[in-house]
């Protein structure tokens, strides 16, 4: 190789270089859950005290498990919400606020499953089926097919739960303060049924 051909050779893959992209352009801002029910800092709790409650990720379908926001058009039509992105999968950040709200709303300690074993707790599984918004009649949708097992019982109790919030537009701005408070009507709701 000639002393011509590299600076050429490093130019050429300079300018490469700035056309190059490795994954779409980020949103302006990610959106999040936020529980409306949480225990105060330097609350301790006492499995000994309260009982506990694992509560574990719920399952979701294939279009609930991406970031994106899903928006239903019609019944059998789906599109997402333009720059509107979670900052972590929607089932993680919906346990996370159930959690937090099963905690504030009835004194119950929530553990992990890691902390759980060897300890005698009731397990909250699920599904959630709706998350995000109905084109049709502009509102936030969550919907959470629960299924609670109670320590010491082999039956298995199922609910379903669901709320619905109006929202002014189909739009990155409007998507999630609805979807924020319909998810902790939802929880709420999961929390009086648990009970303490």
């Amino acid at each position: 190789m000639n002393k011509l051909a590299l600076p050429t050779l490093l130019a050429a893959s300079l300018t490469l270089a700035g056309c190059i992209s490795f994954g779409a352009e980020p949103p302006d801002t990610l959106l999040t859950l936020t529980s409306t029910a949480q225990l105060p800092a330097g609350q301790q709790q006492d499995s000994s005290l309260a009982k506990s409650l694992v509560v574990t990720v719920p399952v979701t379908s294939a279009a609930l498990a991406v970031p994106r926001v899903p928006v239903q058009t019609s019944p059998t039509g789906l599109a997402y919400v333009k720059d509107a992105q979670w900052s972590e999968p929607p089932a993680r950040l919906f346990a996370r606020l159930v959690s937090d709200t099963v905690a504030a709303r009835t004194g119950r300690v929530v553990v992990s499953q890691v902390q759980a074993v060897g300890e005698a707790n009731d397990q909250l599984d699920g599904e959630l089926r709706n998350f995000g918004l109905d084109a049709t009649t502009r509102e936030a949708v969550v919907t959470f097919d629960a299924a609670l097992t109670r320590s010491g019982q082999k039956d298995i109790e199922k609910r379903r739960f669901e709320a619905r919030v109006p929202v002014a537009a189909i739009d990155a701005a409007s998507t999630g303060p609805a979807l924020n408070q319909a998810a902790n009507q939802v929880a709420a709701q999961v929390a009086d049924w648990i009970g303490r």
